[in-house]
Protein backbone atom coordinates (compact mmCIF):
# COMPACT_ATOMS: atom_id res chain seq x y z
CA UNK A 1 0.00 0.00 0.00
CA UNK A 2 1.49 3.57 -0.97
CA UNK A 3 2.84 5.48 2.07
CA UNK A 4 2.84 8.67 0.40
CA UNK A 5 0.25 11.52 1.54
CA UNK A 6 -0.54 14.76 -0.59
CA UNK A 7 -0.66 17.78 2.06
CA UNK A 8 -4.41 18.14 1.34
CA UNK A 9 -4.51 13.74 2.87
CA UNK A 10 -2.43 15.76 5.61
CA UNK A 11 -5.46 18.56 6.25
CA UNK A 12 -8.26 15.79 6.21
CA UNK A 13 -6.51 13.42 8.21
CA UNK A 14 -5.65 15.73 10.89
CA UNK A 15 -9.44 16.36 10.83
CA UNK A 16 -10.61 13.04 11.50
CA UNK A 17 -7.86 13.19 14.46
CA UNK A 18 -9.15 16.14 15.91
CA UNK A 19 -12.79 15.01 15.89
CA UNK A 20 -11.63 11.55 17.23
CA UNK A 21 -10.26 13.55 20.36
CA UNK A 22 -13.79 15.14 20.35
CA UNK A 23 -15.45 11.99 20.59
CA UNK A 24 -14.02 10.24 22.71
CA UNK A 25 -13.70 13.24 24.92
CA UNK A 26 -17.43 13.85 24.94
CA UNK A 27 -18.31 9.65 25.59
CA UNK A 28 -15.87 9.95 28.73
CA UNK A 29 -17.70 12.84 29.51
CA UNK A 30 -21.20 11.22 29.07
CA UNK A 31 -20.42 8.09 30.98
CA UNK A 32 -23.30 6.45 32.51
CA UNK A 33 -23.07 2.97 31.23
CA UNK A 34 -20.79 -0.04 32.04
CA UNK A 35 -16.97 0.77 31.93
CA UNK A 36 -16.83 -1.57 29.23
CA UNK A 37 -19.34 -0.41 27.06
CA UNK A 38 -17.60 2.97 27.07
CA UNK A 39 -14.65 1.53 26.35
CA UNK A 40 -15.97 -0.40 23.56
CA UNK A 41 -17.43 3.13 21.91
CA UNK A 42 -14.28 4.31 22.40
CA UNK A 43 -12.43 0.87 20.46
CA UNK A 44 -15.20 2.44 17.47
CA UNK A 45 -14.33 5.73 17.48
CA UNK A 46 -10.49 5.27 17.34
CA UNK A 47 -10.73 2.99 14.08
CA UNK A 48 -12.12 5.92 12.32
CA UNK A 49 -9.57 8.39 12.71
CA UNK A 50 -6.75 6.08 11.38
CA UNK A 51 -5.97 6.91 7.38
CA UNK A 52 -7.17 3.36 6.46
CA UNK A 53 -10.37 3.33 8.20
CA UNK A 54 -11.92 0.03 6.71
CA UNK A 55 -8.87 -2.07 7.27
CA UNK A 56 -7.68 -0.64 10.53
CA UNK A 57 -8.53 -2.96 13.71
CA UNK A 58 -8.02 -1.38 17.02
CA UNK A 59 -7.54 -3.60 19.65
CA UNK A 60 -7.65 -2.60 23.62
CA UNK A 61 -6.52 -5.19 26.65
CA UNK A 62 -7.50 -3.65 30.36
CA UNK A 63 -7.24 -5.51 33.14
CA UNK A 64 -9.96 -8.50 32.58
CA UNK A 65 -11.36 -6.45 29.41
CA UNK A 66 -10.93 -6.81 25.76
CA UNK A 67 -12.30 -6.14 23.41
CA UNK A 68 -11.57 -5.89 20.00
CA UNK A 69 -13.12 -4.12 16.31
CA UNK A 70 -13.26 -7.12 14.45
CA UNK A 71 -10.88 -10.48 13.99
CA UNK A 72 -7.26 -9.94 14.21
CA UNK A 73 -5.60 -11.56 11.39
CA UNK A 74 -2.68 -14.01 11.70
CA UNK A 75 0.01 -11.26 11.01
CA UNK A 76 -0.47 -8.03 11.78
CA UNK A 77 1.42 -4.61 11.67
CA UNK A 78 0.39 -2.08 14.31
CA UNK A 79 1.10 1.13 16.78
CA UNK A 80 0.94 0.52 20.17
CA UNK A 81 0.34 2.38 23.35
CA UNK A 82 0.51 1.49 26.93
CA UNK A 83 -2.46 1.88 29.59
CA UNK A 84 -1.15 2.67 32.90
CA UNK A 85 -3.24 3.20 36.01
CA UNK A 86 -1.56 4.31 39.20
CA UNK A 87 2.12 4.31 37.87
CA UNK A 88 1.34 0.72 36.60
CA UNK A 89 0.75 -1.16 33.12
CA UNK A 90 -2.27 -3.09 33.20
CA UNK A 91 -2.88 -2.90 29.61
CA UNK A 92 -2.40 -1.59 26.08
CA UNK A 93 -4.24 -0.21 23.06
CA UNK A 94 -3.13 -0.99 19.28
CA UNK A 95 -4.20 -0.41 16.01
CA UNK A 96 -3.36 -3.27 13.25
CA UNK A 97 -3.22 -3.18 10.14
CA UNK A 98 -2.80 -6.73 8.32
CA UNK A 99 0.61 -7.09 7.18
CA UNK A 100 -0.18 -8.91 3.59
CA UNK A 101 -1.50 -5.37 2.57
CA UNK A 102 0.22 -2.70 4.62
CA UNK A 103 4.15 -1.94 6.40
CA UNK A 104 4.73 0.25 9.12
CA UNK A 105 5.45 2.68 7.22
CA UNK A 106 1.55 3.36 6.62
CA UNK A 107 1.27 4.77 9.81
CA UNK A 108 1.46 8.55 10.34
CA UNK A 109 3.48 10.02 13.28
CA UNK A 110 0.53 12.58 14.19
CA UNK A 111 -1.50 8.63 14.58
CA UNK A 112 0.95 7.87 17.25
CA UNK A 113 0.23 10.94 18.79
CA UNK A 114 -3.17 10.76 18.91
CA UNK A 115 -2.98 6.82 20.16
CA UNK A 116 -0.90 8.39 22.75
CA UNK A 117 -3.23 10.98 23.81
CA UNK A 118 -6.65 8.55 23.45
CA UNK A 119 -4.48 6.40 25.60
CA UNK A 120 -3.92 9.09 28.71
CA UNK A 121 -7.56 9.34 28.44
CA UNK A 122 -8.50 5.93 28.82
CA UNK A 123 -6.05 5.66 31.77
CA UNK A 124 -7.26 8.93 33.48
CA UNK A 125 -10.99 8.11 32.90
CA UNK A 126 -10.34 4.51 34.57
CA UNK A 127 -8.42 5.87 37.50
CA UNK A 128 -11.50 8.06 37.98
CA UNK A 129 -13.85 5.03 37.95
CA UNK A 130 -11.81 3.03 40.53
CA UNK A 131 -11.15 6.18 42.90
CA UNK A 132 -15.24 6.55 42.55
CA UNK A 133 -15.76 2.59 43.46
CA UNK A 134 -13.47 3.03 46.52
CA UNK A 135 -14.89 6.42 47.23
CA UNK A 136 -18.87 4.43 47.86
CA UNK A 137 -17.66 1.35 49.14
CA UNK A 138 -15.40 3.55 51.98
CA UNK A 139 -19.09 5.21 52.37
CA UNK A 140 -21.58 2.61 52.62
CA UNK A 141 -18.72 0.63 55.56
CA UNK A 142 -18.92 4.00 56.94
CA UNK A 143 -22.76 3.82 56.53
CA UNK A 144 -22.84 -0.34 58.08
CA UNK A 145 -20.73 1.17 60.82
CA UNK A 146 -22.86 3.77 62.18
CA UNK A 147 -25.89 1.29 61.74
CA UNK A 148 -24.22 -1.10 64.02
CA UNK A 149 -22.65 1.41 66.28
CA UNK A 150 -26.57 3.04 66.86
CA UNK A 151 -28.00 -0.84 66.92
CA UNK A 152 -25.59 -1.60 69.53
CA UNK A 153 -26.85 0.98 71.64
CA UNK A 154 -30.54 0.00 71.30
CA UNK A 155 -29.94 -3.44 71.66
CA UNK A 156 -27.84 -3.15 75.11
CA UNK A 157 -30.47 -1.49 76.56
CA UNK A 158 -33.05 -3.80 75.43
CA UNK A 159 -31.17 -6.65 76.57
CA UNK A 160 -30.99 -5.25 79.98
CA UNK A 161 -34.64 -4.42 79.82
CA UNK A 162 -35.74 -8.21 78.96
CA UNK A 163 -33.56 -10.36 80.88
CA UNK A 164 -35.73 -9.68 84.14
CA UNK A 165 -39.03 -10.70 82.64
CA UNK A 166 -37.40 -13.86 80.81
CA UNK A 167 -36.00 -14.95 84.07
CA UNK A 168 -39.58 -14.45 85.78
CA UNK A 169 -41.31 -16.01 82.87
CA UNK A 170 -39.44 -18.73 83.23
CA UNK A 171 -39.10 -19.87 86.42
CA UNK A 172 -43.34 -19.35 86.87
CA UNK A 173 -43.60 -21.39 84.00
CA UNK A 174 -40.72 -24.33 85.77
CA UNK A 175 -42.76 -23.88 88.72
CA UNK A 176 -46.26 -24.14 87.02
CA UNK A 177 -45.17 -27.39 85.75
CA UNK A 178 -44.15 -29.07 89.08
CA UNK A 179 -46.84 -28.47 90.55
CA UNK A 180 -49.68 -28.88 88.29
CA UNK A 181 -51.20 -32.51 87.33
CA UNK A 182 -52.76 -31.39 84.56
CA UNK A 183 -51.32 -33.03 81.71
CA UNK A 184 -52.43 -29.97 79.27
CA UNK A 185 -50.88 -27.45 81.73
CA UNK A 186 -47.58 -29.48 82.02
CA UNK A 187 -47.70 -29.64 78.13
CA UNK A 188 -48.38 -25.83 77.56
CA UNK A 189 -45.53 -25.17 80.84
CA UNK A 190 -42.83 -27.30 78.76
CA UNK A 191 -43.75 -24.95 75.37
CA UNK A 192 -43.42 -21.59 77.75
CA UNK A 193 -40.07 -22.76 78.91
CA UNK A 194 -38.58 -23.78 75.44
CA UNK A 195 -40.03 -20.36 74.03
CA UNK A 196 -38.33 -18.72 77.71
CA UNK A 197 -34.82 -20.36 77.66
CA UNK A 198 -34.49 -19.74 73.13
CA UNK A 199 -35.11 -16.12 74.19
CA UNK A 200 -32.52 -15.88 76.94
CA UNK A 201 -29.88 -17.32 74.46
CA UNK A 202 -31.29 -14.59 71.73
CA UNK A 203 -30.49 -11.69 74.79
CA UNK A 204 -27.30 -13.38 75.86
CA UNK A 205 -26.13 -12.45 72.11
CA UNK A 206 -27.54 -9.32 71.98
CA UNK A 207 -25.79 -8.11 74.99
CA UNK A 208 -22.55 -10.31 74.06
CA UNK A 209 -23.00 -7.97 70.18
CA UNK A 210 -23.82 -4.83 71.57
CA UNK A 211 -20.97 -4.66 74.28
CA UNK A 212 -17.19 -5.06 74.01
CA UNK A 213 -16.97 -7.61 76.40
CA UNK A 214 -14.27 -8.07 78.59
CA UNK A 215 -11.45 -10.51 77.15
CA UNK A 216 -8.93 -12.80 79.26
CA UNK A 217 -6.29 -12.15 76.78
CA UNK A 218 -3.54 -15.51 77.28
CA UNK A 219 -1.38 -17.32 75.48
CA UNK A 220 -3.08 -20.66 75.41
CA UNK A 221 -2.51 -24.15 73.61
CA UNK A 222 -5.13 -24.08 71.08
CA UNK A 223 -5.36 -28.01 70.35
CA UNK A 224 -6.88 -28.70 73.52
CA UNK A 225 -9.72 -25.92 73.27
CA UNK A 226 -10.92 -27.01 69.78
CA UNK A 227 -10.97 -31.01 71.12
CA UNK A 228 -13.05 -30.03 74.00
CA UNK A 229 -15.52 -27.77 72.03
CA UNK A 230 -15.95 -30.88 69.14
CA UNK A 231 -16.36 -33.42 72.91
CA UNK A 232 -18.87 -31.04 74.37
CA UNK A 233 -20.87 -31.29 70.70
CA UNK A 234 -20.38 -34.80 70.73
CA UNK A 235 -24.24 -35.32 71.04
CA UNK A 236 -25.13 -32.77 68.61
CA UNK A 237 -23.35 -34.94 66.18
CA UNK A 238 -25.19 -38.00 67.20
CA UNK A 239 -28.40 -36.23 66.80
CA UNK A 240 -27.77 -35.14 63.15
CA UNK A 241 -25.96 -38.88 62.07
CA UNK A 242 -22.68 -36.46 61.58
CA UNK A 243 -19.24 -37.53 62.23
CA UNK A 244 -16.46 -34.79 62.18
CA UNK A 245 -12.64 -35.66 61.57
CA UNK A 246 -10.15 -33.12 63.44
CA UNK A 247 -6.79 -32.73 61.28
CA UNK A 248 -4.04 -31.11 62.90
CA UNK A 249 -0.01 -30.96 62.93
CA UNK A 250 1.20 -29.28 65.78
CA UNK A 251 -0.46 -30.45 69.30
CA UNK A 252 1.60 -27.84 71.19
CA UNK A 253 0.65 -24.82 68.63
CA UNK A 254 0.28 -21.95 71.13
CA UNK A 255 -1.73 -18.33 70.41
CA UNK A 256 -2.62 -15.70 72.23
CA UNK A 257 -6.50 -15.38 72.59
CA UNK A 258 -9.19 -15.26 74.99
CA UNK A 259 -10.18 -19.28 75.08
CA UNK A 260 -13.78 -18.80 76.37
CA UNK A 261 -14.66 -16.23 72.79
CA UNK A 262 -12.82 -19.02 70.81
CA UNK A 263 -15.02 -21.66 72.27
CA UNK A 264 -18.27 -19.09 71.18
CA UNK A 265 -16.43 -19.05 67.87
CA UNK A 266 -16.13 -22.89 67.27
CA UNK A 267 -19.86 -23.59 69.07
CA UNK A 268 -21.39 -21.08 66.48
CA UNK A 269 -19.48 -22.84 63.38
CA UNK A 270 -19.85 -25.99 64.31
CA UNK A 271 -23.33 -25.80 65.10
CA UNK A 272 -24.35 -23.92 61.68
CA UNK A 273 -22.18 -26.44 59.96
CA UNK A 274 -24.14 -29.46 61.63
CA UNK A 275 -27.43 -27.92 60.81
CA UNK A 276 -26.57 -27.58 57.20
CA UNK A 277 -25.03 -30.92 57.16
CA UNK A 278 -26.70 -33.83 55.46
CA UNK A 279 -26.63 -37.41 57.06
CA UNK A 280 -24.13 -39.84 57.06
CA UNK A 281 -21.60 -36.82 55.98
CA UNK A 282 -17.94 -36.09 58.04
CA UNK A 283 -17.14 -32.28 59.10
CA UNK A 284 -13.85 -31.82 59.18
CA UNK A 285 -11.51 -29.26 61.19
CA UNK A 286 -7.90 -28.55 60.25
CA UNK A 287 -5.98 -26.26 62.27
CA UNK A 288 -2.59 -25.22 60.94
CA UNK A 289 -0.36 -22.56 60.80
CA UNK A 290 1.23 -19.51 58.82
CA UNK A 291 4.26 -17.41 59.54
CA UNK A 292 2.47 -14.94 62.41
CA UNK A 293 -1.07 -16.44 62.66
CA UNK A 294 -2.66 -20.27 62.86
CA UNK A 295 -5.50 -21.30 60.51
CA UNK A 296 -8.41 -22.85 61.47
CA UNK A 297 -10.93 -24.21 59.02
CA UNK A 298 -14.28 -26.23 59.13
CA UNK A 299 -15.62 -27.68 56.09
CA UNK A 300 -19.15 -29.23 55.93
CA UNK A 301 -21.04 -30.93 52.90
CA UNK A 302 -24.27 -28.95 53.43
CA UNK A 303 -26.14 -26.93 50.28
CA UNK A 304 -23.64 -24.14 50.45
CA UNK A 305 -23.95 -20.64 50.45
CA UNK A 306 -25.63 -18.75 47.36
CA UNK A 307 -23.13 -15.95 46.46
CA UNK A 308 -25.96 -13.56 46.57
CA UNK A 309 -25.86 -13.71 50.28
CA UNK A 310 -22.04 -13.87 51.44
CA UNK A 311 -21.68 -10.67 52.17
CA UNK A 312 -24.73 -10.36 54.08
CA UNK A 313 -23.87 -13.47 56.69
CA UNK A 314 -22.02 -11.87 59.05
CA UNK A 315 -24.92 -8.88 59.96
CA UNK A 316 -26.35 -9.07 62.52
CA UNK A 317 -30.57 -11.04 62.38
CA UNK A 318 -29.46 -12.46 58.98
CA UNK A 319 -30.15 -16.13 59.18
CA UNK A 320 -31.46 -18.61 56.44
CA UNK A 321 -32.56 -20.79 59.10
CA UNK A 322 -36.68 -20.58 60.11
CA UNK A 323 -38.12 -18.77 61.94
CA UNK A 324 -37.60 -19.95 65.61
CA UNK A 325 -34.17 -21.96 64.64
CA UNK A 326 -32.23 -19.32 64.37
CA UNK A 327 -31.88 -15.75 65.87
CA UNK A 328 -29.44 -14.67 63.35
CA UNK A 329 -27.23 -13.33 65.54
CA UNK A 330 -24.14 -16.15 65.83
CA UNK A 331 -21.89 -15.28 63.14
CA UNK A 332 -22.03 -11.50 63.69
CA UNK A 333 -20.89 -12.73 67.10
CA UNK A 334 -18.49 -14.40 65.93
CA UNK A 335 -17.20 -11.98 63.39
CA UNK A 336 -17.27 -9.69 66.23
CA UNK A 337 -14.89 -11.87 68.38
CA UNK A 338 -12.04 -12.40 65.62
CA UNK A 339 -12.31 -9.41 64.72
CA UNK A 340 -11.46 -8.18 68.24
CA UNK A 341 -8.37 -10.87 68.06
CA UNK A 342 -7.62 -8.78 65.24
CA UNK A 343 -8.11 -11.77 62.95
CA UNK A 344 -10.34 -12.38 59.87
CA UNK A 345 -13.05 -14.62 58.75
CA UNK A 346 -14.30 -16.30 55.39
CA UNK A 347 -16.62 -18.32 53.79
CA UNK A 348 -14.91 -19.93 51.10
CA UNK A 349 -16.98 -22.53 48.61
CA UNK A 350 -16.01 -26.18 49.51
CA UNK A 351 -15.45 -27.81 46.35
CA UNK A 352 -17.60 -29.74 45.09
CA UNK A 353 -20.36 -28.97 47.87
CA UNK A 354 -20.64 -26.68 50.96
CA UNK A 355 -19.15 -24.37 52.79
CA UNK A 356 -15.43 -23.64 54.60
CA UNK A 357 -15.52 -21.28 56.87
CA UNK A 358 -11.81 -19.94 57.81
CA UNK A 359 -10.55 -18.28 60.79
CA UNK A 360 -7.40 -16.97 60.81
CA UNK A 361 -5.86 -15.56 63.78
CA UNK A 362 -2.84 -13.98 64.79
CA UNK A 363 -0.60 -16.23 67.15
CA UNK A 364 0.33 -12.99 69.04
CA UNK A 365 -1.70 -9.92 69.57
CA UNK A 366 0.20 -6.72 68.96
Amino acid sequence: MDSTISTEEILQERIKELSCLYDVSSVIVQHEESISKTLDKICSILKNAWRFSEQSIVELQLEDYYYCTSVIPENTVFQKSSLIIFNEGKGYVKVHYPSNQFSKENFLDDEEKLLNKVSSDISVFYERQLNIGKEELLKRSVERADRLSILGEITAGSAHELNTPLGNILGFAEFIRERTKDKQSQLDSDKIIKAAIYSREVVKKLMFFSCEMPQNMKFVKVIPIISEALSLLGPNFKKAEIRYEFDFKDAQLEAQLDPIQLTQVLFNILINAIYAAPKDTVIKVKVYSEEANFVIEIADLGPGIDKALKSKIFEPFFTTKPIGEGSGLGLSVVHGIVKSHKGDILSIDNIPQGTIFQVRLPLKMM
